[in-house]
């Protein structure tokens, strides 16, 4: 499932990233990889959402959100 479509207070674990080379990369950088878990703090209506891994939060766009896959 795409991050997008989670719902705010749960927690994922990602398996896959579909994003350009270079958003991936900065991801990776940031400790967003296959096995990590997120957490969805908030969802707005535009589809971006702040999100939790590894300790700090961030505001992530839809277009990324989509490319982030789920279970």
């Amino acid at each position: 499932m795409k991050l997008s479509k989670g719902t705010a207070g749960k927690t994922y674990t990602v398996s896959e990233i579909h994003l350009s080379p270079d958003v991936k990369r900065r991801f990776e950088v940031l400790g967003l990889v296959h096995n990590t878990q997120i957490e969805i703090l908030r969802k707005k209506h535009a589809g971006a959402m702040i999100v939790k891994f590894r300790g700090s939060r961030y505001a992530v766009g839809k277009e990324f959100a989509d490319g982030i896959i789920v279970c």
